[in-house]
């Protein structure tokens, strides 16, 4: 799904209105025509209301008051509350006000807390309330009488309806702009905006609809998008065909180098990730003297040996990576590999010498610090798959600045050091080397355990062994990863559950993700 940021959508309204020659009063009339049908469809059982809609003085405001013509035409019991003088209503809202003055609508204007209070002390108790206050438009932080307004309305317990956006919160970073609405259902015009689905503002938007409001679709082609939201039709879309007459090799050999003293998990975890989501074969790269432990934790996964001290990499391991490496279509190196003095040599030697897809993951982020110059020399393609305290040491920051723009922090790296970086958390983004930006919109708590970051990583090489361009495998694999929590957390709440527990319904998940099941959403 399309994501704009609010810039992107202005810049989308003035080429229809200016370019194509429609109406701004048009596209109004449709925003209010079409949050009203929402209304009808999903509240009917509330219906006749009352019905309070909370208008600002721009817009947004004038998309209210089109929603409350529709809902008078159909019997529902509307008030229209402004927080503005009628005088400083201008513009297609103005127009539309206007039809609601001679249409004896029930109008209150307030300018100030006082007005605001007696407004509220008059008017019938609502059973709906639509906020049509602020939308994309805002600017600054919330304060004064729509900071009251807001801090009403969220303290009515009934039913809230944010038109285009609830009101207070950032629509293109996700960011809380003071006091903001806490919505039932989101009706969002002509495409999603980016900061619905960023926390904490997506806690807020509820239920997210979007709804078509007559801009041409041939404007909406040709419009440039840098953000996507990654739900189960998108993703779907990536899945790898798998001909009939296909056979182990077809499906590509994965080569993932991992394991350590202690951390042997990690390297059985990704090392099978990749089979499960279809990788023909699959070999581990091992530290030589923990062999016995993979040859008895190991069924379907085949072992090669690297040389070692004490269960970790040694200088001389890089020869018989390289070796190892050479018919392999994709390579995973890092879970649980250790950070010694040989394992930083191995990593920086693999990115310098190996042309195949790399998926650097955990220990192989950790030993990377100060040699990110590496990134830029790579021949082949490379996806990096650090959580947020990863992503600060990489960066020279804080966790608290990563967080504080994570979309930001994954785009500035994946662009200057040509990679596809994908960042974890909540909710995970992955972003390009050409200035894409991919939402993930699957997962939950339960991911927040020991081992699942490895299936992800197994996961991504894997998709790569079966010829999956770097930015498809990694959304392909994180949606796959959040889909398969999301099937475990209807089950068993989301904790405690294993890694390998994920790991064990991944091929059904992406059965059911190929069918278009409802499990999947």
């Amino acid at each position: 799904m399309k994501l704009l940021t609010a810039s992107e959508m202005r810049e989308l309204d003035r080429q229809a209105i200016e370019e194509y020659k429609l109406p701004g009063i048009v596209l109004m009339e449709n925003a209010g025509l079409a949050t009203a049908d929402q209304i009808d469809e999903r509240f009917a059982k509330l219906w006749p209301g009352p019905v309070l809609i909370v208008a600002g003085k721009g817009n947004n405001g004038g998309d209210g008051y089109v929603i409350a013509r529709h809902l008078m035409n159909r019997g529902w019991d509307v008030s229209i509350l402004v927080l503005a003088g009628y005088e400083m209503i201008s513009g297609d809202a103005r127009i539309n006000l206007d039809v609601l003055t001679r249409s004896f609508a029930e109008l209150y204007f307030a300018e100030d807390g006082d007005a605001l209070f007696s407004v509220l002390d008059v008017i019938d108790a609502p059973a709906l309330i639509v906020d049509a206050l602020l939308g994309t438009g805002l600017l600054s932080e919330v304060k004064g009488l729509y900071a009251e307004v807001i801090n009403w309305i969220n303290g009515v317990e009934v039913p809230v309806v944010a038109v285009d956006l609830p009101s207070g919160i950032d629509a293109s970073n996700g960011q809380l702009c003071g006091p903001a609405v806490y919505a039932d259902l989101t009706v969002t015009f002509a495409e999603a905006k980016v900061g619905q689905v960023l926390r904490p503002a997506s806690d807020y938007v509820g239920d997210l609809i979007v709804v078509d409001i007559g801009i041409p679709v041939q404007l909406s082609d040709q419009h440039p998008v840098h953000h996507f939201y990654v739900d189960a039709q998108m993703a779907r879309s990536l899945v790898p065909y798998r001909p009939e007459s296909g056979h182990k090799g077809t499906f590509g050999h994965l080569l993932t180098i991992a394991g350590s003293t202690g951390k042997t998990g990690a390297a059985v975890l990704a090392s099978e990730a990749g089979l499960r989501v279809g990788a023909g074969l699959s070999t581990l790269a091992c530290p030589a003297s923990l062999n016995p432990i993979f040859e008895v934790k190991l069924t379907e996964v085949m072992t090669a040996l690297l040389a070692d001290q004490d269960g970790e990499m040694v200088h001389g391991a890089l020869a018989g990576a390289l070796q190892v490496c050479l018919d392999k279509q994709a390579v995973v190196i890092g879970p649980g590999l250790g950070t010694g003095v040989g394992t930083q040599a191995l990593v920086e030697g693999l990115l310098g010498q190996v042309s195949q897809p790399i998926v650097l993951d955990a220990d192989g982020l950790n030993v990377l610090g100060g040699s990110l110059d590496t990134l830029r020399k790579r021949t082949g393609a490379t996806v990096l798959t650090p959580h947020p305290g990863e992503m600060a040491r990489l960066l020279g920051c804080t966790v608290a600045q990563i967080e504080a723009d994570r979309l930001g922090a994954a785009a500035g790296f994946a662009r200057d050091y040509g990679v596809v970086l994908l960042l974890k958390g909540a909710p995970t983004v992955i972003a390009t080397p050409e200035g894409k930006i991919f939402i993930n919109g699957s997962g939950n708590p339960l991911l927040a355990s020991g081992g699942t970051g490895d299936v992800l990583a197994g996961l991504i090489g894997g998709l790569l062994c079966q010829g999956c361009a770097p930015d498809v495998a990694a959304v392909l694999a994180t949606f796959l990863h959040g889909a398969a929590a999301d099937r475990l957390a209807e089950e068993n709440g989301e904790g405690g559950i294993l890694a390998s527990e994920l790991l064990k319904i991944i091929p059904v998940t992406k059965h059911l993700l190929i069918q278009g099941s409802e499990e999947i959403c």
